[in-house]
């Protein structure tokens, strides 16, 4: 039998995955934003940028915890059907 929850509903971790790839997306603007002026040839931006670069990592283990998050609910739910 097939779950009777909606296509569109939000599951447990979406929400994680969702502000990990958000999160993820503002550290590698940093990062390009960091990056250029090596290739520029102009003055290094302050330190806090290179902080705003390790935005991507935290966002991928944000979106990580979310998937995993997910996986767990979706097993609880598998035994509970069984």
């Amino acid at each position: 039998m097939r779950d009777k929850t909606q296509a569109n509903s939000a599951a447990p971790g979406d929400g994680l995955v969702r502000a990990g790839a958000i999160v993820f997306f503002i550290g590698a603007v940093a990062t390009l934003v960091t990056v250029a002026p090596l290739f520029l040839g102009t003055e290094p931006f302050p330190t806090y940028m290179f902080g705003l670069s390790m935005l991507m990592a935290v966002g991928f283990l944000m979106a990580g915890a979310g998937v995993l998050r997910s996986v767990a609910a979706g097993r609880r739910q598998a035994r509970a059907g069984r």
